[in-house]
Formats: C-alpha cells, sequence, structure tokens
C-alpha cells in the first residue's frame, strides 16, 4: 500500500520525470520505452543492466562499454557483460521500461533510483527508491498482477 510518505515521494518524482522531456519509441510487444530518466539518452542512469544478474547489485558502467539500443545507450561494466548484454538484451532489460515497478502496478509511469531493485523470476524490477522498493516487496505478486495488465496501455501521458 502506498502510504503518504511514499505517495508524496512520487507525486514529486513525477513532476521531476515530467520535466525531462523524455524522447519515446514504441517497441513491439514491449510497451513504452523511453531513455529512462535521463535528459542524455542514457538507460539506468548508465548503470549496468547485466551485473545485477551477473554480480549481485548495481555497478556503474562505462562510456567505452556502451550499446545503443531501444532509442537509449546501455553502459556496462566490463565487456563480458556488453557481449552478454548485445546476445540477449530481453534478459538484461528492466521491466516496464525502466519505469519503477510499483509505479506501474498503479497506472503511473515514474522514475527510479538504480539501487531500489530486485529481481523476481529472472526479470530485473526497479523502483522509485528503496522505501518503495519494501512496499513492493511486501507484495510482489499482487503489484506484478497489476502491473502486467496495465503496462501495455500505459504511454508518455502517463508520466508523474
Amino acid at each position: 500500500m502506498l502510504n503518504r510518505r511514499n505517495f508524496i515521494r512520487c507525486v514529486g518524482a513525477a513532476v521531476a520525470t515530467a520535466s525531462l522531456g523524455t524522447t519515446w519509441a514504441r517497441a513491439e510487444s514491449y510497451g513504452p520505452v523511453n531513455t529512462l530518466g535521463s535528459t542524455d539518452g542514457i538507460a539506468i542512469r548508465g548503470f549496468d543492466p547485466v551485473a545485477y544478474f551477473r554480480d549481485g547489485g548495481p555497478r556503474q558502467g562505462k562510456p567505452e562499454f556502451s550499446v545503443r539500443y531501444r532509442g537509449a545507450t546501455w553502459r556496462f561494466a566490463s565487456a563480458e557483460h556488453k557481449a552478454l548484454f548485445e546476445a540477449d538484451p530481453m534478459r538484461y532489460m528492466p521491466a516496464y521500461g525502466g519505469f519503477c515497478a510499483y509505479g506501474t502496478s498503479r497506472g503511473y509511469l515514474v522514475k527510479i533510483e538504480p539501487e531500489a531493485w530486485s529481481i523476481v523470476d529472472g526479470k530485473l524490477y526497479l523502483n522509485y527508491d528503496v522505501d518503495v522498493r519494501q512496499t513492493w516487496l511486501r507484495d510482489t505478486k499482487k503489484y506484478l498482477a497489476r502491473s502486467e495488465a496495465g503496462w501495455p496501455r500505459l504511454t508518455e501521458k502517463d508520466i508523474r
């Protein structure tokens, strides 16, 4: 359940995210995809999506290990991580276009903090912050069902 403090945080994030001037592309069967919370087109704020799976947590990517995919530049901590992503990007991409998984379950798109993450059934989920992540983890099954049902209908007008 979204308590008052988390609601205020999500609304604040919505205002901040809406002012970013994010660019959009529609990816087949993936839903709305943007540059994942950055004004410079760097996905997940430059964090390595493969590191969540291979290293057990977030690691900052390096510009020299970058790849352009689905309208964003993805950075990796190593050449090995870059190669793994290039071989199977959907395996490592965060769910819901990198937007907050909990926010998606509530019917809106909100930015994330790379440190607020979880892997559920082999899929990376990012959250607005660690407090929202705790809410997400309390009933992940329920929130996943809501997110999956609503995600295909969300568009840039749902950014908060």
